[in-house]
């Protein structure tokens, strides 16, 4: 059951992926164009500004999908020296930690995307975007990214209560090791 939830979770943020990586791109194509206008005397602009809020959404909205294709980064020292069920014990430990920390980033969000949403607040910039548009956007992302981190504590204590171990590793595990075990 664990495992099938994990894998039904990586189809839905591949494709959030997607969606993040075709924003890149067409962010990208935007800064190109005003590179190539400026050559020409003239210019988009803003495109630091949108440039910026580009790579807050990416960041907010990547870090699901990272994190099941277990590709943030560890430190592995103490847990490379256990056994199975030791390494399963550290990586709850782990995964429980990050959920906390992301929890916690994404509670403490809430205030600022409140105060522009009640101030309609705006960029302080030529643009003069209404931060709500960015931070909203931003503010989801780091919600998804506390249920999925969230579920995937779940699951992975699910697993070791079962003695699952094995398991465990391939949804929380350090993905380096998993490597030089196949």
């Amino acid at each position: 059951m664990e495992l099938k939830m994990i894998e039904r979770l990586r189809a839905i943020n591949k494709g959030v992926a997607l969606m993040v990586g075709f924003g890149l791109l067409a962010c990208a194509a935007f800064v190109l164009t005003d590179i190539i206008m400026r050559r020409f005397g003239t210019s988009l602009g803003g495109t630091e500004e949108i440039a910026g809020y580009a790579m807050a959404l990416a960041t907010s909205w990547g870090m699901s999908y990272t994190l099941l294709e277990l590709g943030h980064v560890r430190i592995d020292i103490l847990r490379t020296r256990f056994q199975t069920f030791g390494k399963a014990v550290f990586d709850v430990f782990s995964i429980c930690v990050m959920s906390g920390v992301v929890i916690t980033i994404a509670i403490k969000a809430w205030p600022v995307v409140e105060r522009s949403l009640v101030n309609g607040s705006r960029a302080n910039t030529p643009l003069q975007t209404p931060l709500i548009w960015v931070q909203l956007p931003w503010f989801a992302g780091w919600v998804w990214f506390a249920i999925m981190s969230t579920l995937l504590s779940f699951a992975a204590i699910s697993l070791v209560f079962k003695r699952r171990y094995g398991e465990t590793e391939a949804i929380v595990g350090a993905f380096a090791e998993q490597d030089t075990l196949k």
